[in-house]
């Protein structure tokens, strides 16, 4: 039941300005389309934006807006495209490159802020992921200072900062090192040096980003002083659930290139503990969250800065078997257009049976089809294609092979306190996700939004299937007899126990007796 001061999410954000840092990212997307539906009544938003591959603001400002995410928002209310106001500047410039006359309406406007902006890429050289994720955090917080009317700071952080540990509760941890000194260590090394320390630096972390991502959480305590902050820590965030479109996916990042690419039939093993658990939640569950968290932290004002663990492992946990084993089945029921060869593969927690597998199934083929395409006159990029995805699996190999127990306690409290169409319209509780359906839907949507098949391709792709499905069992059967014949020819041993098992084998025939 609702109190009388209880206020409605949208209502707290009638009326009111906001301010988004990675806004075109992936999460960023989401965010924007979510505030600009469900929240109606909003002022205005501003995006922080920069120019990119020689498109400036207003170009990539109307891509974003004319995209298939915005389709229900142009459909049913396209005054709240106007509300979007793009702020030139970028994370990794002075005081995030905004002018002066843009710093001032953000001052005089903005009650609330999301800071998303960062780079995701795990194998980010050290001193571009210090610039995005720490020194640009912490020149948002000093415009933040800044800000007359400020009511919410939402930092999006991950939930594998403290991957070094394997019970993670909802505080910020002690940083291995000092945030300021790794920025001032930044400023005066060259990056040759930087790189030969990286891996001293990041100890037990596996990448810059989750060691980067750790020290920004520990200088927003340092640094935000009595602003309003809140810590939103994702898991490894997939496709929508419901919202704005069943299965939307954007971009190759996490496991989704990994899985298109086994989709379509040219990835096949990688080193993954299937018993594990693997921590996967779908985009509009964390949207749903932060939009809720800059709500309850504008209108209570909690103490300290509280930490969100958005995760699904504790209360509907998947295995890594069951996600990949469930992405197979519907790769099977809704093929890939240009399918290159029958989706299939295993997970494997032995490096040197991974090795072997993927010089058999990944490096022969690789360079057997290049040489083909070459032969033929055609471009060549199956090696290269390849050394790209062992590269993305590499990177996904220690969340794989490695689980946490992540506590999630006042995730589950903030859910308690919604009430009535806000416990509807911006759910988070991860106990409503139906594994199996939700995969299918995030297999039509790597269909449909990364390789762009349209619906009426799929009666084809299935057929096409059925071809692979038989070229794949002959294979093996083919493949199986080769390895027989080779054994045979090179081991006596071999030879031996053959020719004894089937003597042996003839002799029970014989002693069979026969009736006529």
């Amino acid at each position: 039941m609702a109190t009388p001061d209880y206020v409605p999410v949208p209502e707290f954000y009638r009326n009111r300005c906001l301010f988004i840092t990675g806004g075109t990212g992936f999460m960023g997307k989401v965010l924007l389309e979510k505030l600009l539906r469900s929240c109606p009544d909003i002022k205005n938003v501003y995006l922080l934006m920069r120019p990119k591959k020689g498109q400036d603001v207003a170009t990539r400002l109307a891509q974003l807006l004319n995209s298939p995410l915005f389709d229900t928002i142009r459909a049913e209310q396209p005054q709240s495209l106007g509300k979007v106001i793009p702020i030139y500047g970028d994370v990794t410039e002075p005081e995030l490159g905004i002018s002066p006359a843009d710093q001032k309406v953000l001052i005089d406007n903005v009650s609330v802020v999301f800071h998303s902006a960062a780079t995701v890429k795990f194998d980010e050289a050290l001193k571009l992921s210090v610039t995005i994720n720490m020194l640009g955090t912490k020149q948002l917080v000093a415009l933040c200072h800044r800000m007359m009317s400020l009511e919410a700071l939402v930092h999006v952080s991950t939930a594998y900062c403290n991957c070094d540990r394997e019970q993670v509760n909802e505080i910020i941890y002690p940083p291995p090192y000092d945030p300021e000194k790794i920025i001032q260590c930044m400023e005066w090394m060259d990056e040759e040096l930087v790189n030969v320390i990286t891996p001293h630096l990041i100890g037990k972390r596996p990448n810059t980003y989750t060691f980067t991502k750790a020290l920004a959480e520990h200088m927003l305590l340092k640094e935000s002083g009595n602003l309003p902050v809140a810590i939103v820590r994702p898991s490894i965030v997939l496709s929508a659930y419901r919202e704005p479109l069943l299965g939307w996916v954007d971009g190759w990042n996490g496991p989704t290139g990994v899985i298109a690419a086994a989709g379509k039939g040219i990835f096949r093993t990688m080193l993954c503990n299937g018993a594990m658990v693997a921590d996967l939640v779908p985009v509009d569950i964390v949207i749903n969250l932060l939009v809720c968290v800059a709500w309850h932290t504008a209108t209570t004002r909690p103490d300290g800065i509280r930490v969100y663990n958005c995760t699904t492992g504790m209360q509907r946990p998947i295995t890594w078997k069951d996600f990949v084993g469930n992405c197979f089945v519907y790769f099977h029921k809704h093929p890939l257009r240009d399918t290159l060869w029958y989706p299939d593969g295993t997970c494997s927690t032995n490096w040197l049976l991974n090795f072997v597998s993927e010089t058999v199934m990944h490096t022969l083929p690789a360079y057997t089809m290049d040489s083909v395409s070459k032969m033929c006159g055609q471009k060549a990029y199956m090696v290269r294609t390849h050394e790209k995805l062992k590269k993305a699996a590499e990177c996904l190999e220690y969340f794989s092979t490695h689980q946490w127990q992540f506590s999630n306690t006042n995730v589950v409290a903030l859910q308690e306190r919604l009430c009535g169409d806000d416990r509807r319209q911006f759910s988070f509780d991860v106990r409503d996700i139906h594994w199996p359906s939700y995969i299918e839907n995030y297999v039509i949507g790597i269909r449909q939004f990364i390789f762009k098949d349209p619906p009426d391709t799929l009666c084809v792709a299935r057929k096409n299937l059925q071809w692979l499905y038989l070229l794949h069992r002959c294979t093996q059967v083919l493949g199986v007899l080769l390895a027989w014949r080779i054994v045979m020819l090179r081991s006596s041993t071999a030879r031996n126990l053959w020719y004894s098992l089937f003597s042996m084998i003839m002799r029970i025939v014989r002693m069979v007796p026969t009736h006529i």
